[in-house]
């Protein structure tokens, strides 16, 4: 995985940092370099929601979501920074690595935005960080293929949702694509790594786990950029 933020050379980066929302003279490279820093320092490490939603794999994140991640998944999601998927998904193919352990085959299944989401953000932002992820994989000698056996159904804002809302809202979140058993079939490769950019509940997690088992997809792990830490109140 070496050269990880080479990829941030070949961007037309705007004059604002996407770590820390500064205004940085002759920026190069999109992030700031003390930015690029903490980002290069993050290392994936084994995350579990509490209370853990029954039927979530493994999960492993490459960080807390807060600081420059928070900060760049932010400007690349929702506020047009598309340049970034290329070195994000490059952290992504860290992550999976982490998590998969040794260099094999993979099938990546990033969880799929709805319709109404990828219109708004011009494209399906996880299936680029994935794209961006199995090339990072493959250069790297691991052989690494993007499937899509889900598709997204429309569903209520979470925003508007309290923890039985949003768990109701992910169960009826996702449908098997009619070639999903046909793709499998076909021969996908044999470790499934199921790829989110956030976790947070873990719902989301679970429920798209649950579909893909039943098609025969079985995500032995999922991957994801960060991770919401719990914030206890006294």
């Amino acid at each position: 995985m070496s050269g990880l933020w080479a990829d941030l050379a070949d961007l037309v980066l705007p004059a604002t940092c996407a770590g820390c929302r500064e205004r940085r003279p002759g920026l190069r490279h999109g992030v700031c370099p003390a930015c690029v820093a903490a980002l290069g320092a993050l290392r994936p490490g084994v995350v579990r929601p509490t209370p853990a939603p029954p039927g979530l794999p493994s999960c492993v994140a490459l960080g807390p979501y807060a600081g420059p991640l928070r900060e760049a998944l932010l400007a690349y999601k929702e506020h047009g920074r598309h340049g970034l998927a290329r070195p994000l998904g490059a952290l992504l193919a860290e992550v999976v690595a982490e998590a998969v352990g040794v260099a094999r085959p993979v099938a990546l299944v990033p969880v799929p935005d709805t319709a109404a989401a990828a219109r708004s953000r011009y494209g399906d932002h996880l299936d680029r960080l994935a794209r961006h992820c199995a090339a990072r994989l493959n250069r790297c000698g691991w052989s690494a293929r993007v499937h899509r056996p889900l598709r997204a159904l429309p569903r209520p804002d979470s925003v508007t949702l309290d923890s039985a809302g949003r768990a109701a809202a992910a169960e009826a979140a996702f449908r098997p694509r009619s070639t999903a058993s046909r793709g499998r079939a076909a021969g996908a490769a044999p470790v499934v790594v199921l790829l989110d950019d956030i976790v947070t509940t873990g719902v989301t997690l679970a429920a798209a786990t649950r579909v893909l088992s039943a098609t025969g997809w079985v995500p032995s792990v999922a991957a994801v950029l960060a991770a919401t830490q719990k914030r206890h109140h006294l």
